[in-house]
């Protein structure tokens, strides 16, 4: 090109540059690379590992190792020194060498931290090749290792250790715990299990392609990562499709999840709305929203009503909602969506059958159900789970802990011996603050009372583990519907042991997912936004009508009385269960009873009131069959192993 030749590129670098530093100095941000030495002043403690020579992504390089010559450059490393500088003039003769045939062939030397890379010596070379776009570049490494911590960013740092081990590469850094896992399953590949170089070249060209596509949307500007825009991706698409599309298709598919991929990297991705969405009131809000005449639904199931209670209660909830609504809705129903083909066979033919309001009962049903919504972004789509960080599905489930907070008195105050038995169903998002309402409940009533936690998802009989424990009184599952039927066959609901050896039902909580869903149709009837800006899950309770409480005849009238006087304040929302002193297991105060919680905290709940002795299981000691819903809904995703991918 000759010395002109690369002294007009070292312009145009200059001129990127001066905007950059122009336009990051203007939103007052830091126009100059990072500096680790700066960064690590706040963490004293960590070690360093040298590391062997090898080539690193270019774009993982944010800064130096020490302020000595950031000046000279703007973020991104782009020079911002003038031409007739010595910087400028070794500046263009490595853009010469870069050029030719000689090339930029020495390593430079750089520091990692927590991913990102930090330039020691070589700031120049990687100046040069950065303008040119160069992918990859040689590096010494020395890697700068943190204290092991709680916090979630380190500990998915440690998560990348071992997947560096395994795989030698640094493409992805992910910021949640368990992400490395989950890419892992997608790619069809075991935790520990050693990559070829097969494996690590066909995932860096596809990710590379990705990448290209990310960041043509827009995505680095907005601050949103590539890699987990990719999870995101792969829960829709299968990886074999990322060697497979050109450039235009995979940014077709990208920009159908965009909205998900900017909710998702939300802090707070998730709103939980805890009342029906609100109808629009003015003629001007109807004008802008305007309402349906008549809506289309459709009910995709695991199984059917005669094998499953569960299913059985949606259905009931869908014939509520016919003759809620009548005319202005058709509904229908699709059974034995048991396997993710059978649920997007059933969805698509939902689909083609009309449906404009989808709902899927079971949150095993979500990776199907989010498949069909981002190939139909025009319909209506609702999962039955909790906390998804999804704008094109949202999620629904109901706050069953205020009817356990009633039960929990009832059996308090009836358990002569102190000692209340509760069997637990899955370590799942809520179910922890349902057992601590229910021990609240019966504290309240029995300042004595102790509570004796066993679990059904787990192996033996959780019943018979309660009676050698000592309890008469006994909380089982809720009752599926409002049918005091249930109560009578002992294995729903609350009751206890007689002294004949029969079961005497007391109470259960009821699910009235009929009046669930008729407030959402009903919503979407009347013009109510209820999707597609923003991940929102509906979680409601008594004062929607979506939970009561069923009570037998054989509780005391006295009991009675009082469960309908708690079951009010509930509704009307005199009454909050955990707004009062409240101390966890290990003694630890939880609540000094100047407030309750947040919908946030009563949700990932994931600790036990001091009067329960018992324990929260682990995802490895669950019987088999209950590990598929712990998988969607567990306290804690990370420490779950995710579902391998089958690989064509």
């Amino acid at each position: 090109m000759g010395l002109l030749g690369e002294k007009e590129e070292y312009m145009k670098a200059l001129r990127m540059g001066q905007k950059v530093y122009k336009e990051l100095s203007a939103a007052g941000k830091n126009p100059y690379p990072a500096v680790l030495d700066d960064i690590l002043a706040d963490c004293p403690e960590y070690s360093v590992q040298d590391l062997p020579a090898q080539e690193i992504p270019v774009d993982r390089v944010v800064g130096t190792k020490s302020a000595g010559r950031t000046a000279a450059f703007s973020a991104g490393f782009l020079p911002l020194l003038e031409i007739d500088s010595e910087f400028a003039s070794k500046w263009v003769n490595l853009c010469a060498d870069h050029l030719s045939d000689v090339g930029i062939r020495d390593p430079i030397l750089c520091y990692e931290y927590l991913g990102d890379f930090y330039v020691q010596e070589g700031n120049k070379r990687l100046s040069v090749l950065k303008y040119f776009g160069a992918a990859r570049i040689a590096s010494q490494i020395k890697r700068v290792l943190p204290p092991l911590s709680d916090e979630p960013r380190i500990r998915a740092y440690y998560e990348f250790l071992d997947f560096y081990r395994d795989s030698r590469l640094y493409d992805v850094q992910f910021r949640r715990p368990g992400d490395y896992a989950k890419l892992l399953a997608y790619l069809g590949m075991e935790p520990g299990q050693a990559w070829t170089d097969w494996d690590r070249r066909s995932f860096s060209s596809r990710y590379f392609y990705f990448k290209e596509a990310f960041n043509s949307l827009g995505g680095s500007e907005k601050g949103l990562r590539a890699e987990e825009a990719l999870l995101l991706w792969l829960q829709v698409y299968p990886y074999r499709l990322l060697g497979e599309m050109g450039t235009k298709e995979l940014k077709k598919t990208l920009t159908s999840l965009w909205e998900d991929v900017q909710t998702a990297a939300e802090p707070q991705g998730v709103k939980l709305k805890t009342a029906p969405p609100e109808e629009p009131k003015s003629l001007l809000g109807k004008l802008i929203t305007p309402a349906p005449e008549h809506v289309n639904v459709a009910f995709i199931h695991q199984r059917d009503p005669a094998e499953s209670t569960w299913t059985r209660g949606h259905e009931q909830g869908r014939q509520h909602l016919e003759r809620a609504l009548g005319d202005r809705v058709s509904v229908k129903s699709y059974f034995h969506a048991d396997t993710t083909e059978q649920a997007a066979a059933l969805l698509e033919q939902a689909v083609a059958e009309g449906a404009e309001l989808i709902f899927t009962t079971t949150p095993q049903l979500l990776r199907p159900t989010l498949k069909a919504a981002v190939k139909y972004p025009k319909l209506h789509f609702f999962n039955c789970s909790a906390d998804t960080p999804l704008s094109s599905v949202h999620s629904y489930y109901c706050r069953i802990f205020e009817g356990k907070f009633i039960t929990g008195a009832i059996a308090g105050a009836l358990a002569e011996n102190d000692r209340v038995g509760y069997i637990g169903s899955y370590p799942i998002l809520g179910v922890p603050a349902s057992i601590n309402a229910f021990a609240l409940g019966a504290q309240m009533t029995n300042p004595r009372v102790r509570i004796a936690l066993e679990w059904s998802c787990l192996p033996g009989s959780a019943t018979e583990a309660l009676l050698k424990r000592g309890a008469r009184v006994i909380s089982n599952r809720d009752i599926p519907v409002k049918d005091p039927q249930y109560l009578e066959h002992g294995h729903f609901g609350t009751y206890i042991l007689g002294g004949d050896g029969d079961l005497v039902p007391l109470a259960s909580p009821c699910w009235l997912w009929g009046k669930l869903y008729e407030n959402v149709v009903r919503s979407l009837l009347a013009g109510a936004k209820t999707q597609k800006k923003g991940a929102v899950n509906y979680w409601w309770g008594m004062d929607s009508g979506v939970i009561d409480v069923e009570l037998s005849d054989r509780v005391p009238e006295s009991l009675r009385a009082l469960a309908r006087l708690l079951a009010r304040d509930l509704r009307e929302g005199r009454l909050d269960p955990f707004r009062r002193r409240i101390l966890a297991q290990d003694g630890t105060v939880k609540n000094e009873g100047l407030e309750g919680f947040s919908p946030e905290e009563l949700l990932h709940m994931d600790w036990l009131c001091e009067n329960v002795e018992g324990r929260i299981p682990e995802y490895k000691e669950l019987l088999p069959v209950s590990q598929p819903l712990v998988r969607e809904l567990g306290l804690h995703p990370e420490q779950i192993p995710p579902e391998k991918e089958a690989q064509p």
